[in-house]
């Protein structure tokens, strides 16, 4: 199998499935893009944002795809919320959206036991109405780049991770 690429909106759960896929397939190995711009940059993605902007956080997006293209196999890679846009993701691997309402989302990351740390990462939850519009503008990209389609809501990570898998191997 190649690489599995997670896309779809902050807060939906594309690193916490990764790892539990990771950690049920032996033969894979999760990535997160957004750690491996933390680690580039040594400083926070809200930190890069606050004093370089977005477009310089995209450039880096973007290096990361390259580097992801050339240099890795056999991972599950989740991806910040807007990495969907990188113009080699099919060449990087199979991706999958994981799909849930926005209410979901939300409702995953306020009643999280680390709702606090998990909001402040996510700067653009402090208005749930810009977010709910972020989310709107962003759910047709994810439809059209995904190769697969993944609904997360009311399931384990564990569950997803067969579903992926099986939908993977079946493509």
């Amino acid at each position: 199998m190649k690489n599995i690429i997670l896309i779809g909106f902050m807060g939906v759960g594309k690193g916490t499935v990764a790892r539990a896929f990771a950690k049920t397939f032996d033969d894979f190995y999760a990535i997160d893009t957004d750690d491996m711009i933390e680690s580039l940059e040594n400083r926070k993605i809200k930190k890069i944002f606050e004093k370089e902007g977005e477009p310089y956080f995209r450039a880096l997006e973007k290096k990361t795809a390259r580097w992801l293209e050339k240099s890795v196999h056999n991972a599950i890679i989740s991806t910040g919320g807007g990495f969907y846009r990188q113009k080699n993701l099919k060449k990087i691997g199979t991706v999958i959206l994981l799909e849930s309402s926005f209410d979901a989302i939300f409702k995953r990351i306020v009643e999280h036991p680390n709702a606090k740390r998990k909001l402040a990462k996510r700067p653009l939850f402090a208005s749930p109405e810009q977010a709910a519009a972020l989310y709107e503008e962003r759910e047709k990209g994810y439809e059209e780049v995904a190769d697969i389609v993944i609904n997360v809501e009311n399931k384990t990570p564990e569950k997803i991770a067969r579903e992926i898998y099986a939908a993977v191997k079946g493509s």
